[in-house]
């Protein structure tokens, strides 16, 4: 097959998979088009719920294993789109729709590749993952599939990063952090006032700055982003309530950071989880290596990914911007795919 007809079929079932709706945990038509269009080509079709994969037809166990992987849930649309989101509309060089760049061409394009490499002699194996509910972070999505996976050595995720390797990426915690008063009547200035006990705790999150600075993604940053307390006006608050986002580099573990701030705060601190850690692969690693020869320069992502749930190394590589993604009337360009098939052939 010629780069043409890949990339023919590359739109083809972008544009399939953009008129079908699949928001985060309702990706099961999306889920079907890939397991349907997977199956056509001859290849035999693995699915754990909404996640959709492939395996090397020459898979050989004492061979390293890569992993090639993209998401095909998206976000729901939001307010101020002037085009249909899913009607799958071609003008000039631009395919508009909703996921078309976040990450359907990197979806459709590493299948494409996928298909191509598989029929060339390889020193490795080849693992293609459609997987659900990234946008999320969802228990059904990749991190159902990932045990039922061959040994993985390490990946490439299609995000969009205009085809230039993102080597690290920020991990995220959220943060409750609980100060506790007690009640009375605000005219008798009694009780204690959970507010004021915060307020220290408040200041300490806006103003500490992290040792460990990383030269790929900066500092490590914590904002507070939601307060709660209160009842109504003449009663003292007895409990305030924060949200803090932490957003860690790969120089610091979500637990370590987690003890830092609570051995600073007198407020109790509790974490949604600590599984969406940073993520980071050495510049030195083949791959990498690889990239830079064929003149791309790689970079620290601010934004998360699947990554934050793999346990080898991986970097991301997609066509698109991520200025794009989650935005109204999104787009991939036609030469962005074309062009991401010439480089991910070349690095493969």
């Amino acid at each position: 097959m010629t780069t043409d007809e890949y990339l023919d079929g590359a739109v083809t079932l972008l544009q399939q998979l953009i008129a079908t709706p699949s928001a985060s945990r309702n990706e099961d038509k999306a889920a079907d088009i890939m397991e349907n269009t997977i199956s056509s080509y001859g290849l035999t079709v693995h699915r754990k719920g909404n996640n959709i994969w492939t395996i090397d037809p020459e898979y050989d166990e004492s061979r390293q294993t890569l992993l090639i992987n993209a998401h095909i849930d998206t976000v729901k649309p939001v307010a101020t789109w002037n085009r249909d989101p899913y009607s799958p509309e071609i003008e000039d060089d631009r395919l508009y729709g909703l996921g078309s760049n976040d990450c359907g061409g990197g979806l459709v394009t590493l299948l494409q590749i996928f298909r191509k490499k598989i029929k060339e002699k390889r020193n490795y194996n080849l693992v293609y993952l459609a997987s659900a509910e990234e946008e999320v972070s969802g228990a059904n999505g990749i991190s159902l599939v990932l045990p039922l996976l061959p040994h993985i050595d390490v990946a490439i995720v299609g995000e969009p990063t205009g085809m230039q390797p993102a080597i690290a990426e920020r991990g995220l915690m959220v943060l409750d952090v609980i100060s506790h008063g007690k009640s009375g009547h605000a005219a008798r200035n009694e009780g204690v006032n959970a507010i004021y006990e915060a307020l220290d705790d408040m200041q300490w999150i806006r103003d500490y700055k992290f040792d460990r600075v990383s030269d790929l993604l900066g500092p490590t940053k914590m904002t507070l982003t939601v307060i709660n307390a209160g009842t109504q006006h003449n009663v003292i608050p007895d409990k305030c309530t924060m949200l803090v986002d932490v957003r860690t580099n790969e120089l610091y573990t979500n637990e370590e950071v987690f003890d830092i701030i609570r051995q600073h705060v007198r407020s109790e601190v509790k974490a949604h989880s600590f599984r969406l850690h940073s993520s980071h692969i050495p510049k030195d690693h083949p791959l990498i290596a690889r990239c830079i020869a064929l003149g791309l320069t790689p970079f620290g992502s601010p934004t998360l990914s699947d990554q934050a749930l793999m346990s080898f190394p991986s970097f991301k590589l997609g066509p698109g911007q991520s200025s794009r993604s989650h935005s109204a009337d999104e787009y991939i360009c036609i030469s962005e795919m074309r062009e991401a098939l010439r480089i991910y052939d070349a690095l493969l």
